[in-house]
């Protein structure tokens, strides 16, 4: 069952007043070094679809390094990821998502439109019980506390999975609207909760976490170039459906194709796909501001599409190589030695 909806100004408080506490015990730098190397690190882990696959490399590079958190929160993809690590399946999902092809992914779209969705639930229930967590594992039953966060897609208000099933709460977390049908809970439909909160600071704060690590893979979506796309008088000749499943097969990093021209219109689900990300953008820089993290790490992805999964050696590249950028100032905030 879902953990109950919490008002963040009220975690921030009791934040401040633990920390303030605990610092008030403590004089001079080994005095707060030691408070560092006490306290709990939280991983909160963004959304951001097939950019998602660089919390593999993030994650493996700060386990190499030491770096191990007590605490991990995820949103969507971060979710997947979070639960994941937690489950002991690390090392299978980067082995299978190497060695996928662009075939390989496109096996998890249901080529024709559908009312609920444009991924094939089945497939996709299989994979998360294969590679992320066995159907019965329950999130109470994992090694650190863990949460994943979706959107109530009646009220809007953002609901935390801290307790039930964990590929239940990866499904739920993830199901952005579209592509992924909504799934039931209880007396609601919940959908992907990167519409509300995309990096889940605030959920590691409420979960203990003294000091959080946030994963922000929106940072430069909007930087990203528009990829080649087919002739627009083609497409127009073809209809909507052989567009759908034409631009599907050909797996354009948009999904959707778009006019070269920059008077023409462009296509429908290029238009939702950089919808979510300019609102994603949004958000993020929103939550951050309001619930800043200790460090933020930042993936450079934009120029792999929200739908390219057969990219995870890139983006897993990247994740390593940012946690490494980073690692003087995490080691600094958490009082981890070299």
């Amino acid at each position: 069952m879902a953990s109950a909806y919490y008002f963040q100004q009220f975690y921030r408080k009791q934040y401040a007043a633990a920390y303030a506490s605990h610092a008030a015990q403590f004089t001079g730098r080994t005095a707060l070094s030691q408070l560092a190397t006490s306290a709990k690190i939280g991983l909160a882990l963004g959304s951001g679809a097939s950019r998602g696959w660089s919390h593999i490399g993030i994650i493996k590079t700060l386990l190499r390094e030491g770096i191990e958190p007590d605490i991990v929160c995820g949103t969507s993809v971060g979710a997947m990821i979070g639960a994941c690590y937690l489950a002991g399946n690390l090392v299978k999902l980067e082995k299978w998502v190497l060695e996928s092809s662009r075939t390989d992914v496109l096996k998890f779209f249901n080529i024709g439109l559908t009312q609920t969705g444009f991924v094939d639930s089945d497939r996709l229930s299989r994979f998360l019980y294969e590679n992320i967590a066995a159907e019965d594992l329950r999130i109470e039953n994992l090694p650190k506390r863990f949460a994943a966060i979706a959107t109530d897609l009646q009220s809007g208000r953002e609901v935390w999975f801290s307790e039930g099933g964990v590929a239940h709460a990866v499904r739920a977390s993830m199901a952005m609207p579209g592509l992924f049908p909504a799934v039931r809970q209880e007396h609601r439909w919940l959908v992907d909760g990167g519409l509300v909160n995309p990096v889940p600071v605030n959920v590691c704060r409420a979960l203990g976490a003294d000091i959080v690590i946030a994963v922000n893979l929106n940072a430069d979506v909007m930087e990203r170039r528009n990829p080649k796309k087919p002739e627009p008088d083609l497409l127009r000749k073809k209809g909507v459906i052989y567009n759908l499943k034409q631009t599907t097969r050909e797996y354009s990093s948009s999904l959707f194709p778009e006019s070269n021209k920059q008077e023409e219109a462009p296509g429908l689900f290029a238009a939702i796909t950089h919808s979510i990300n300019i609102v994603q953008d949004r958000i993020t820089r929103s939550r951050l501001a309001g619930d800043p993290a200790e460090v933020v790490i930042a993936p450079r992805l934009a120029h792999i599409g929200m739908l390219e999964f057969h990219r995870a050696g890139e983006a897993i590249a990247e994740g390593e190589n940012c946690v490494r950028n980073a690692l003087e100032e995490i080691r600094k905030v958490t009082g981890k030695a070299w």
